[in-house]
């Protein structure tokens, strides 16, 4: 007689209910796994040069090593509308028994509230005993596969219930809780485990608020501790983590490839080595759309090692809780990639989503870009779109920071409005995006002057290659400059405020102007043309080039220090803008005096037409962009005196 015989004859059934629910969880996942590969079969049936789906890893997790089945799939084939399955009947034993094995806490257990399970059980029984070929019409493959409620009763759907209510069963069996965890039939190496476990995930609980999750059971399968964490209510997302000797092994399923990315790269931090994962499709699960499953690995090298990855692993689970609801959030804001950065920030710092959505979500920041007004906010502006992607993305995380803070505390949602507003504004005194085109405008100007220069240097004047080159860069330069102008523009005409910096880079554009047509011209006189560029001539153009060169970096470091200019920014700021500009002036007088002398020794050296009108030319154009600098420069002066009260 077996214990469990002995046990049942002195009617202590509840002794037997561990082993039974422990049996019976280990038949739903090899249930599953029947149907998986049902479906696979029918699939390989419709696509035979389709790769086959992968199972290893499922087979291995339910410890099933039956070749005969994993090859199944690829014997399928189809006879009109008729699946042909060759050892289906095999297959279909081994469903009736192991659902036999599923109900069976329920039958023995004496529960009566089950009975409709039990009719169900039997129906089901009966129909797959009544099976008689190894061919499924339609209809059978969907009576055994469906998962969609209101289409009848199924097999799968059978199953799924009968989870259910085997979970609620080990929770209410529970011999004792660690921490919270409901836990039965633990070793002694098993209870410090756990409670690694539970103290990460007990850390970082409350950030959930009040949604339901994160409830937590363990119990023991031989040489293996297994940890069960419901995470949501979604029945396709699951958690399940295997600890045996040093490894452990965590299964996980989800039906947003998003958010499982995440998962995968917030474990990865842990050290998990991950499976590559597989996309599969279940009836019954996520409206018959896809979901995704991997498996991640950690080899620990020691007890103390392990405990610290359950730990990790527990701490983590509380930021999947509804992220893609606040995803989907806050890609209204910013883009796809920085929406991921914002809740990986969140889950960094411990302090998660859920906060800001229960403290109004979007709605939040809507608000507080109301508030600022049609001055910097209009109906249908993406917060990146004003503020520039990075200082978004920065607000962001403040705020997620500030809700979470503030419902641990709990502040009044109000009072987090109003945070939130004040929080905008002063990111926004910090913007710096109405100048970011003007800095980049100024960094194509520089590297036109300084092109120009160097080839001076270089005596490029006599290379045609070089300065052909130089032309070339310099005209794609000078093209997106000009892009950069029209993107001002274009923001002018849906916000007024952009209006003044918009006539500021116009007026800069002027200087990329000049400075590509000195760099053709110099490539014109390449083309045998630089008669007479000697001694004189070659040292007072590389002297206005040197000048045209310093005039640009003044203005580069003008705008620079405009960027931080405020009410509450430095006197010696204000000094340092002032004097850079003050270069620029300077500099358009002495490069007027070198352009005067520029043509006197080009008149006294220069003889060829054509290199004279050409070198006059360049000499110009060089002398134009200072002047173009100046006009520049004022205008800045303007601009940046009234964002510190100065006009």
């Amino acid at each position: 007689m077996e214990k469990l015989d002995v046990i049942a004859s002195l009617g202590q059934m509840q002794l037997l209910r561990p082993a039974w629910i422990n049996a019976a969880l280990a038949a739903n996942d090899r249930l599953k796994l029947y149907l998986t590969v049902l479906q696979a079969a029918q699939a390989h049936a419709e696509q035979p040069n389709a790769a086959p789906l992968d199972l290893t890893r499922e087979f291995a997790s339910a410890q099933i090593g039956a070749p005969w089945l994993k090859d199944l799939p690829g014997t399928a084939y189809r006879e009109g509308k008729a699946l042909h399955v060759p050892d289906f009947l095999r297959v279909a034993a081994m469903l009736r028994d192991d659902l036999r094995i599923m109900a069976r806490p329920l039958v023995e257990g004496g529960n009566a509230a089950e009975s409709e399970l039990d009719s169900r059980v039997d129906h089901w029984c009966a129909w797959l005993d009544a099976l008689t070929d190894d061919t499924l019409e339609a209809t059978q493959l969907k009576a055994l596969t469906s998962g969609k409620r209101g289409g009848g009763d199924s097999f799968h759907l059978l199953v799924m219930d009968l989870h259910k209510v085997l979970n609620r069963m080990a929770v209410e069996m529970a011999s004792e809780t660690i921490d919270g965890a409901h836990v039965w039939q633990l070793n002694d190496e098993d209870r410090p485990r756990v409670a690694s476990f539970m103290r990460g995930l007990n850390r970082t609980r409350a950030l959930k608020l009040n949604h339901p999750g994160l409830d937590t059971a363990a119990t023991r399968d031989g040489e293996r501790l297994l940890l069960q964490n419901d995470i949501g209510v979604n029945v396709a997302h699951v958690l399940v983590v295997q600890v045996e000797g040093m490894r452990i092994t965590l299964t996980y399923s989800d039906l947003h490839r998003q958010r499982f990315a995440f998962f995968q790269s917030m474990l990865a931090e842990l050290g998990a080595s991950w499976s590559a994962p597989e996309t599969r499709t279940t009836a019954g699960l996520n409206a018959g759309e896809a979901y995704h499953v991997g498996t991640a690995t950690f080899e620990c090298e020691d007890e103390d090692a392990l405990q610290r990855e359950l730990e990790g692993i527990g701490s983590r689970i509380v930021f999947l809780i509804d992220w893609n609801r606040a995803r989907k959030r806050l890609v209204q804001f910013v883009s796809k990639a920085d929406a991921v950065a914002v809740l990986t920030e969140a889950a960094r710092r411990e302090v998660g989503h859920m906060a800001w959505l229960v403290a109004g979500g979007e709605q939040l920041i809507y608000g507080a870009m109301q508030a600022l007004g049609a001055d910097y906010f209009h109906i249908g502006d993406r917060l990146d779109q004003v503020m520039g992607p990075a200082l978004a993305k920065e607000f962001l995380d403040e705020v997620l920071v500030l809700s979470s803070q503030a419902m641990q505390q709990r502040q009044p949602l109000a009072l987090i409005a109003d945070d939130t507003r004040l929080l905008l504004v002063r990111h926004m005194r910090r913007r710096r995006d109405e100048f970011d085109l003007l800095t980049e405008h100024a960094a194509y100007c520089h590297a036109l002057a300084e092109g120009v220069r160097d080839a001076l240097a270089h005596g490029h004047e006599r290379d045609k290659n070089a300065a052909r080159k130089l032309a070339e860069r310099a005209k794609e330069w000078e093209r997106q400059a000009d892009l950069l102008v029209m993107s001002s523009r274009a923001r002018a005409e849906r916000h007024p405020r952009w209006l003044p910096f918009t006539r500021l880079i116009e007026r800069a554009d002027d200087v990329a102007d000049c400075l590509e047509e000195s760099a053709f011209l110099l490539s014109l006189i390449a083309d045998d043309h630089h008669q007479g560029w000697r001694g004189e001539v070659r040292k007072v153009i590389q002297l206005l080039a040197d000048e045209v060169l310093a005039a640009t970096q003044d203005h580069v470091k003008a705008l620079a220090i405009a960027c931080t200019l405020g009410e509450e920014s430095s006197g010696e700021d204000h000094e340092e803008f002032v004097a850079a500009l003050w270069r620029v002036l300077n500099a358009e007088r002495q490069c007027d005096i070198l352009l005067r002398e520029a043509r006197r020794a080009l008149s006294e050296h220069v003889s060829d037409a054509a290199t004279l009108n050409l070198s006059t030319e360049f000499a110009v154009a060089l002398e134009l962009s200072t002047d173009a600098l100046l006009a520049t420069g004022y205008g800045l002066r303007k601009l940046a005196f009234s964002r510190v009260g100065g006009v």
